[in-house]
């Protein structure tokens, strides 16, 4: 399932990442790789912030939309 659906507080683990080429590799750059564990931090209008990998990243819906959990 896409990221976006999960709830503010919830952890899951990277299961695959899809979309072109160039957005995966955008993806895998900010730290977005399989099998690392990801958290919604908040969740606007969409939009997500999550903390991976010990940082804090805003994800556009677009974007969330390609990474599967």
């Amino acid at each position: 399932m896409p990221i976006t659906m999960l709830r503010k507080g919830e952890s899951s683990l990277i299961t695959r990442v899809g979309g072109k080429p160039e957005t995966r590799q955008f993806l895998e750059n900010l730290g977005f790789v399989v099998g690392s564990p990801v958290t919604v931090v908040s969740d606007i209008g969409g939009n997500l912030i999550v903390r991976i990998k010990d940082a804090r990243v805003a994800v556009s819906l677009e974007m969330a939309q390609k990474i599967y959990v």
